[in-house]
């Protein structure tokens, strides 16, 4: 036996139980280090996913974290904003080739039509930026980012008619009762932000037509996934969430105590049924109560300097609900961590009247999104956030109605349609897909609705074959089971 004491000592420290007695003590101080630390111990280059999400880990690293999804409700005329066409001056009044149209679909609204010709824009084009891009003259902001986005033209779809079409971009299918890409990302990688839902809606009415077709709740729901995904819709005004404030009486001491002891009794319910929804409630109910304190402070906009609400052309109205302000809201929500806001601006279904109801469109929405893009960039936030400008489809080459010198229709066309995007892993100044002289079918790299889908996922280090739900026996995605990421596109 060793004679020395130090080597006495060490064997003596080194024993199995000694081994395990000091090794409890080290995991517990690394299990007390990862709560405060929850990347603490990632040792792969693939970032875990967010804790509330339901994914264990992301599949790929991500270049985006959130989205900014400005949707145009009603399919604007990618012919008269982002798609020239300059040879289509040379076929204006001239009747659409049966080459061309192929014997393709339309809707019953011009079904009838005896005569369908086609129509140039009555606008002019210029070209932006060191790219080089051609855009209308009603985008003149736009104009100003072209080098920061990617214009893709080459978008299309099956769905003809506003609400299949509006569905199906949302859902990945064209009838109802599919979670919103939104819901999708609230159930896979939730929220950042504690006191906030990860699916924030806001609606606008656009200048344009003032009948467009309505949007219903369903198309910010979660389908089938459990209803605390579904999208939180902010109005404007003082009450930007419904029922969210204490009633006459009731204090936040009060309020806090009710719901402990509701929380109570759904907990009794839930072990005795079984049922999820409970849990769902429990949640909801601990949201709203979190919302109470954080949505009257980030809906606040008079804190924003007065520059920043002029570069987004905000009236003089605080409480005005219109798409300036709601983009800038959008901003301030990404910035506190939402992982999803949508902005629908109606009014963009122009059968009739269309120069003139675009025109308004244009001014609605073209100052604002350059905004977002600029204060984005300013801020280092557009790298993390993926932006999206888009609607459900297009318009028909051809006048829907009597076309005369000043004044024309278009119809739905799903054939293909343009949208732009930015931030968020895509590559900025390029163009991607091509269509053929009469803006009515694609000629190269088409990309359909489930290709887009799978291409947010992928910016935010989704593989859209493995984000999946079990319901009814069967596994189902937001891509449903089509779907190829647009790499081209991908920084």
């Amino acid at each position: 036996m060793n004679s020395n004491p130090l080597h006495q000592e060490f064997a003596r420290l080194h024993n199995r139980r000694a081994f395990f007695r000091r090794g409890l003590a080290g995991i517990g101080a690394a299990g007390l280090a990862s709560l405060l630390n929850e990347n603490l111990f990632a040792s792969s280059p693939v970032p875990q996913a967010n804790p509330f999400g339901t994914l264990p880990s992301l599949h790929f690293a991500p270049k985006a974290k959130r989205v900014i999804f400005l949707t145009m409700s009603g399919g604007p005329s990618h012919i008269d904003l982002l798609d020239y066409k300059p040879e289509l001056k040379k076929h204006h009044g001239e009747e659409l080739p049966a080459s061309i149209r192929m014997g393709q679909r339309i809707t019953g609204m011009t079904s009838g039509q005896k005569s369908f010709p086609c129509v140039a824009p009555m606008f002019e084009w210029q070209q932006h930026g060191q790219s080089g891009l051609w855009l209308s003259e009603l985008l003149p902001n736009i104009g100003s980012v072209a080098d920061d986005i990617c214009v893709v033209k080459s978008m299309h779809t099956e769905a003809i008619n506003h609400d299949p079409a509006f569905t199906f971009i949302q859902t990945g299918h064209q009838q109802p009762g599919r979670p919103s890409l939104g819901a999708w990302l609230s159930y896979g990688i939730g929220s950042e932000n504690r006191q906030l839902p990860a699916f924030i809606v806001m609606i606008s009415q656009g200048s344009g037509n003032k009948t467009d077709q309505p949007l219903f709740s369903r198309l910010w729901g979660p389908g089938f996934l459990p209803s605390r995904h579904q999208g939180v819709r902010l109005r404007s005004g003082k009450d930007p969430v419904l029922y969210l404030n204490n009633p006459p009486g009731v204090d936040q001491g009060g309020r806090r105590s009710m719901l402990d002891g509701l929380k109570s009794l759904n907990e009794l319910a839930a072990e005795s049924f079984g049922d999820p929804e409970i849990n769902t409630r429990i949640a909801q109910y601990e949201m709203a109560y979190q919302m109470q304190m954080a949505v009257p402070e980030l809906t606040d906009i008079s804190t924003e300097p007065q520059h920043i609400r002029d570069m987004y052309g905000i009236a003089d109205n605080p409480t005005d609900g219109g798409f300036a302000r709601n983009c800038l809201l959008a901003r301030r929500m990404v910035e506190k961590g939402v992982r999803f806001v949508q902005l629908m601006h109606r009014g963009w279904d122009q059968h009739s009247d269309l120069p003139k109801q675009i025109r308004g469109q244009s001014r609605d929405v073209d100052q604002p999104s350059a905004a977002l893009i600029k204060d984005l960039k300013q801020r280092g936030l557009l790298e993390e956030t993926l932006v999206i400008w888009g609607g459900e489809f297009g318009r028909t080459v051809y006048s829907q109605g009597q076309l005369s010198k000043d004044n024309h229709g278009r119809d739905h066309h799903g054939r293909c349609f343009s949208l732009w995007m930015a931030g968020g892993g895509i590559k900025p100044g390029i163009t991607y897909g091509a269509t053929d002289d009469y803006c009515y079918n694609i000629v190269e790299n088409p990309v359909h609705i489930h290709d887009f889908n799978a291409t947010i996922l992928r910016c935010l280090g989704i593989d859209h074959e493995r984000l999946t739900y079990r319901f009814q026996g069967r596994d189902f995605r937001l891509t449903d089971v089509h779907g190829n990421v647009v790499k081209d596109i991908l920084a």
